[in-house]
């Protein structure tokens, strides 16, 4: 029996207009009245789910999770309480910014606890976020030095061309001297977090705290940051806009997009309709 829920949420749960459908919020809204927890599991940070948690009937409710900065951190809705961070340290994200900070063609977030913070902004990657929700804050220094005694818990970049993702990844692997989980995202981003940590980790972690077992939990997911929370749980869940690399990490493929597929799941495996 399903006991919990994670879901990524965007180009998952929320589409291109930064809103959730209404059949996806009934069918968690059921599914929460059976009992079962249902956790968004997100690149995001925790503040700019707040509205998503609102539509979901979620927010400031206590024993209610969110999972952020890709299982950077696990946070109780109430009161918005820090129960578990997974940051990089200073020297760490300094060195990926350094690689990053080379390549006027990307934008670069740094995410700290509470802000993403922006070098080099670019529109597309502005409008996205906006849309999102998030509220990005521009910063212009050559360096990290106002973030040094703040937790770092992920750096990311943005291009919307694939192959140059996939260049930004190799160019920081080949720079830094310390291991990182590096992921892509929503067809634009290049997400580095700390070794070990990933959606996968921090949901089994979360489900340890909850007393539920690995295969009582459902995975939903799309893309390639969402693999490790894929392969980590009994039941592994991808919408039909996945790309292939998720979908070969699930074991059921929905027939719906992000605008039904989360519905469409919690009803086949959870409400039984």
């Amino acid at each position: 029996m399903i006991k919990l829920v994670v879901s990524d949420l965007d180009e998952t749960l929320v589409g291109p207009d930064g809103k959730v459908s209404d059949v996806n919020v009934k069918a968690i809204k059921k599914a929460k009245a059976k009992g079962v927890k249902f956790v968004p599991n997100t690149g995001r940070g925790f503040q700019s789910v707040q509205p998503l948690l609102d539509t979901l009937g979620l927010r400031e409710q206590e024993n209610e999770y969110v999972i952020s900065y890709n299982g950077g951190a696990i946070v109780e809705n109430k009161d918005l309480k820090v129960l578990q961070t997974n940051a990089l340290s200073f020297d760490q994200a300094s060195q990926i910014f350094n690689v990053a900070k080379k390549y006027a063609d990307y934008s670069t977030h740094v995410y700290t606890m509470d802000h993403v913070y922006v070098f080099n902004e670019i529109k597309e990657d502005m409008d996205y976020m906006l849309s999102r929700g998030v509220e990005p804050v521009m910063f212009t220094e050559d360096n990290l030095e106002k973030f040094r005694d703040d937790p770092i818990l992920k750096v990311i970049t943005m291009n919307s061309n694939v192959e140059k993702r996939v260049a930004m990844r190799d160019a920081v692997l080949k720079e830094i001297d310390f291991e990182v989980n590096a992921t892509f995202s929503s067809d634009r981003y290049t997400e580095f977090n700390l070794s070990g940590v990933d959606k996968g980790n921090a949901t089994l972690e979360l489900a340890e705290k909850l007393g539920i077992k690995r295969d009582e939990i459902m995975a939903l997911g799309d893309n390639s940051n969402d693999i490790a929370m894929l392969k980590k749980v009994g039941l592994p869940v991808v919408v039909s806009n996945a790309n292939d690399a998720a979908r070969n990490a699930a074991k059921f493929v929905t027939e719906g997009d992000y605008t039904s597929g989360v519905a469409e799941a919690i009803n086949k495996f959870i409400l039984g309709d």
